[in-house]
């Protein structure tokens, strides 16, 4: 019979609850490694207290924490909310489903209104989400009304609009799309 390997007899180390200094730690790495929101970061914050625990006899106060790091310019909520906007733009997706990211990252309304997407943009999202997954004139193969709907739905669960998903996947040929989204730029 063999020996159980060296791996198997190793116990998970259990780590130590958080106390002040850690939970600051904690904090600071993670704005280091990551763009962050304020209330990603309280979210953060919270579920390593909920899997560590806590060792003083007071919850900690991760407010003042969050607000501290926001002082220091270590997080700003605006920068944070334009980067990721533009990023799920360049990728393609809608105002709808921007504003829901925002919103679980905790952005607030009122900043969520600031870094709205114009136009312009919003058309150019749809129409490389429709490049990229090959939907109305971008598609390879003929376009049914049943395939058609699928497209319609994908570009209105990517956050689009539905008379802009109609405008792309109704488009008659590719330059006709690029020739609608360029019509509001003029």
């Amino acid at each position: 019979m063999r020996e159980p390997s060296p791996a198997n007899k190793r116990r998970k180390r259990v780590p130590k609850p958080l106390d002040e200094t850690r939970l600051r730690d904690l904090a600071l790495s993670y704005v280091a490694r990551f763009a962050t929101s304020a209330g990603k970061l309280e979210q953060y914050l919270k579920r390593k207290l909920r899997e560590r625990g806590w060792e003083g006899e007071d919850e900690p106060d991760l407010a003042v924490l969050v607000a501290r790091y926001i002082e220091l310019g270590y997080i700003d909520d605006t920068a944070y909310a334009r980067a990721r906007s533009g990023d799920l733009l360049r990728r393609g997706y809608g105002p709808r489903r921007i504003a829901q990211a925002l919103g679980q990252a905790g952005i607030d309304e009122e900043t969520r209104g600031h870094v709205a997407a114009d136009q312009s943009e919003l058309r150019q999202a749809a129409l490389h989400l429709a490049r990229k997954r090959r939907f109305g004139p971008f598609a390879t193969r003929p376009v049914d009304r049943a395939l058609r709907e699928k497209h319609l739905a994908a570009m209105v669960r990517a956050g689009h609009g539905f008379d802009i998903a109609r405008a792309v996947i109704d488009a008659a040929s590719e330059d006709e799309a690029e020739d609608w989204v360029r019509d509001i730029c003029d």
